[in-house]
């Protein structure tokens, strides 16, 4: 049987590229009858007679997936956080980051609209990028009016599987449009009534760049916890995670526990307060939750 990976879903049909061609398939009743939903991005098995009527009969091991957007297998995260219109949000970045660590992605911070921040912005968006440099991460700023942002983001896409994700309007569309013109992916400003962008991407879809495949994904604004722990959460945290071996306590929260290596960290400047303010915000969000049967 031949075999693929899913690079479109649309309207219960799955679009399985193989061997330089694409065949549109429908997944088997063995999948709902188990709760296997295919997703894009799944190594699949399947049999067609022609190249629009084909079954997907097996769906491979995955490595990682995501809820929102359903993709699976990712190399990276192209974390895409404008720098104006909608304002910098480092609430919104971390609930995205500490998802992101959580299924195990490399993430990449891209700050994008650098051409639009006015002088009185711009320190406090270069502080922001600092810290999150300070913490491990890869930041990178773009401006689809700037060829040169853009040819930055290029070489880090090859030879992987990267999903473009971020709040509405931050210009994730037109990020892809820079790197493959020809795409020509709708796009929408921000609604001047509601301060946030309209959704223009309705699916999920793989598409190459160059050696690489992007998944441009709808947008959306809020990310719960649902699978993770306090315990997770504390690990998603890079520079919470370097430093947790020197609390006194096995397991430390970082909470209320005497000799916190992190609170310490915080309390001398070397963790940001937003960070772990947004630490806090998220434990309280988890312990909140109402528990699943």
């Amino acid at each position: 049987m031949p075999e693929g990976k899913i690079i479109k879903a649309l309207s219960g049909f799955y679009y399985v590229a193989h061997e330089g061609s694409i065949t549109q398939c429908r997944g088997r009743g063995v999948f709902r009858k188990n709760k296997i939903t295919p997703l894009v991005g799944d190594y699949v098995v399947f049999q067609a007679e022609n190249e629009t009527d084909g079954y997907i009969l097996e769906v491979g091991e995955r490595k990682n997936e995501l809820v929102r957007p359903p993709i699976a297998n990712v190399d990276q995260a192209i974390l895409v956080f404008s720098a104006v219109e909608p304002d910098f949000s480092t609430t919104l970045l971390d609930r995205f980051l500490t998802l992101i660590e959580f299924n195990l992605i490399e993430p990449i911070i891209c700050i994008s609209k650098i051409d639009l921040i006015p002088e009185t912005r711009l320190s406090d968006i270069q502080a922001y990028a600092a810290d999150y440099e300070k913490m491990g991460y890869r930041v990178i700023f773009t401006s689809t009016t700037m060829q040169d942002s853009i040819d930055r983001l290029w070489p880090l896409l090859q030879n992987k599987v990267s999903v473009v994700a971020g709040q509405s309007g931050v210009g994730k569309s037109s990020l892809l449009n820079q790197l493959r013109p020809e795409l020509a992916l709708k796009t929408s400003g921000i609604s001047s009534h509601l301060g946030r962008g309209k959704h223009t991407t309705r699916h999920v879809e793989l598409i190459e760049v160059g050696a690489g495949l992007v998944a441009d994904t709808p947008g959306f604004s809020s990310l719960d916890f649902t699978d993770m722990g306090v315990e997770d959460l504390t690990d998603c945290f890079p520079e919470f995670k370097l430093r947790k071996h020197a609390c006194k306590f096995r397991g430390c929260t970082h909470l209320a526990e005497p000799k916190c290596a992190v609170k310490a960290a915080v309390e001398s400047g070397e963790i940001p307060s937003y960070r772990y303010e947004h630490y806090t915000q998220f434990v309280q969000e988890i312990r909140d939750r109402k528990p699943r049967y």
